[in-house]
C-alpha cells in the first residue's frame, strides 16, 4: 500500500516537472521572440538638436585694426526704431517665436486637435490578455508600437503593433504573477529590464534580452503601484500595503527608504519631468498629494500640495510640460492643478462609476499639456480640453467594450492604446 501511495506520489511529481519544463520552454520561445524586437528597436535617445551658435567675434577698436575711423553719419542714416505694432504684434503672440513655456503648452502642436484627428482600424484592435486589464502602457521606442498590459489574472502581455507578416501574430503573454498586476514600469536606461508589481505582493524583473523574470522585492502585503524617477538607474519606488511608499535601491537590493504618505493604498506614482524632484501620489483615502523627495520626512511626511476629493482618487499624473497635474476621482471629478505653485484648482465633471466588474477610470496626459484622455461608460473616449473645459467623445462601431485604462506612446504624437475588462487594446491613430 505504502509502495503504491509512493509510486503515485512520483508519477504526479514527474507529470509536475513535465510540465514545469513545458512551461518554462514556451516562455523562453516568447521571451526569445521579444527580445528580437528589442534588440531591433534600441531606443536612440531623443536629444533635442543644439541651436546654432554664431560665431564669437572678438571686438576691436580701429586703431588697433589700423583702420582710419569713419565719419559720422547723419541722423537719417541710423536704424528706425521698431514700430509701435510690432511691439502689439508681440503682446498678442503676432509673428514672434512661441516661447518655451508656450511651445510646451500647445503651441508646438499648433491647431492639431485629437478630437478630430483621431482615428480606429480594423488592424489596431486585438484581445490581448484573456483578463480584464488593469495597466497599460507604451514600450518608449522611437521607431515602434509595442504595448505592455497587466491584467487581472496575473498575466503580462505584450503587443507589437508592427509586427506584420510571419509566424504568430506579434502578442506574447506571460504569467509572472499569480495575483492582479497593479503596475508596469521601464527602466529609465534599460529598455530590455521591465518591472511588473502585483496584489500578490511581488515585484519581478523581466530582462527579455536575458530571458529571465528575476524577484526584485516581495512582501506579505499587496504592491498597488510602482514607477521610476526619471534619471535614477538605481531606485524603485512602489505603494505597499494601507499607504506605505518605499525606495527599493537596486544596486544594494534593499529598501533604502520608506514613508508612511496615506492612509490606505497608494493607487497611483508620478514624476514631473519637468523636475523630478517632484512626486504625485493618489490614494483611495480621497487626496492626492504632491512631495518634493528633497524635503521629505521619515516621521509625518507633509506634501507641497494636497488635492481634497469627496472619494477615492484613482489617478494624480503631472503633465508633458509638468506645469499641471490631473487628478481623477470616484467622485465625479477629475481635478487640474496648475499655476507657478500649483495654487489654482479646477474641477471638471465627468461620470465615473464604472462598478466593480470595469476598471477605474484615470484621466492621462496626451502630448501637450491641452488634452486630457479617459474612459467613457457609452464605448467611448472622452477628449477634455484644459483649455475651454470641453469634451468630445471619440466614437468607433469597432470599440465593442468600455476602454477604462488609457497610455498615450511617449515619442510618436496622435498614437493612444485604451485597454477593456475584457482583455482588448484599442490603439487609435491619426
Amino acid at each position: 500500500m505504502a509502495t503504491a501511495a509512493l509510486t503515485e506520489y512520483e508519477r504526479r511529481r514527474m507529470e509536475n516537472i513535465r510540465r514545469n519544463e513545458e512551461m518554462i520552454a514556451s516562455l523562453k520561445r516568447k521571451a526569445e521572440d521579444l527580445s528580437a524586437i528589442v534588440k531591433a528597436s534600441k531606443a536612440r535617445p531623443h536629444r533635442p538638436a543644439k541651436p546654432h551658435q554664431p560665431a564669437v567675434v572678438i571686438r576691436r577698436s580701429l586703431r588697433c585694426r589700423g583702420i582710419p575711423p569713419e565719419q559720422s553719419r547723419e541722423a537719417s542714416d541710423l536704424p528706425a526704431p521698431s514700430s509701435s505694432s510690432k511691439v502689439h504684434d508681440f503682446r498678442h503672440g503676432g509673428e514672434c517665436a512661441p516661447a518655451p513655456e508656450e511651445e510646451a503648452c500647445g503651441g508646438k502642436w499648433g491647431s492639431w486637435d485629437p478630437a478630430t484627428s483621431l482615428t480606429l482600424v480594423p488592424e489596431n484592435v486585438r484581445r490581448l490578455l484573456p483578463g480584464r486589464i488593469l495597466t497599460v502602457c507604451f514600450f518608449p521606442f522611437g521607431d515602434r508600437r509595442v504595448v505592455a498590459a497587466g491584467d487581472k489574472l496575473g498575466h503580462l502581455g505584450f503587443w507589437d503593433g508592427d509586427f506584420g507578416e510571419g509566424a504568430g501574430d506579434g502578442s506574447y503573454i506571460f504569467a509572472p504573477h499569480t495575483a492582479p498586476v497593479s503596475g508596469i514600469s521601464f527602466h529609465p536606461f534599460s529598455l530590455s529590464k521591465i518591472f511588473s508589481c502585483s496584489y500578490d505582493g511581488f515585484i519581478r524583473l523581466m530582462d527579455v534580452e536575458e530571458n529571465l523574470f528575476n524577484m526584485v522585492y516581495s512582501t506579505e502585503e499587496a504592491v498597488f503601484s510602482i514607477s521610476h524617477q526619471p534619471n535614477d538607474a538605481k531606485s524603485i519606488y512602489f505603494g505597499e500595503g494601507p499607504g506605505e511608499l518605499k525606495a527599493w535601491d537596486e544596486k544594494a537590493g534593499k529598501v533604502s527608504n520608506s514613508w508612511v504618505l496615506h492612509d490606505q493604498r497608494i493607487n497611483t506614482i508620478d514624476f514631473s519631468r519637468e523636475n523630478t524632484n517632484l512626486m504625485a501620489t493618489s490614494s483611495t483615502d480621497g487626496v492626492a498629494c504632491i512631495w518634493d523627495l528633497r524635503k521629505i520626512r521619515a516621521k509625518k511626511p507633509e506634501g507641497i500640495r494636497t488635492v481634497r476629493h469627496a472619494r477615492a482618487v484613482h489617478s494624480a499624473y503631472f503633465s508633458p510640460s509638468g506645469a499641471s497635474l490631473a487628478t481623477t476621482s470616484i467622485d465625479d471629478t477629475v481635478g487640474i492643478l496648475s499655476g507657478p505653485n500649483f495654487d489654482n484648482s479646477t474641477m471638471i465633471s465627468h461620470f465615473n462609476q464604472t462598478g466593480r466588474w470595469l476598471s477605474s477610470f484615470r484621466a492621462i496626459w496626451g502630448w501637450d499639456d491641452r488634452f486630457l484622455f479617459m474612459g467613457n461608460m457609452k464605448r467611448a473616449v472622452d477628449v477634455i480640453s484644459t483649455v475651454d473645459k470641453t469634451r468630445t467623445a471619440l466614437e468607433s462601431p469597432l470599440m465593442t467594450a468600455i476602454p477604462c485604462r488609457f497610455a498615450a506612446h511617449p515619442h510618436r504624437v496622435g498614437l493612444l492604446a485604451g485597454a477593456t475588462a475584457g482583455g482588448q487594446i484599442y490603439m487609435w491613430s491619426q
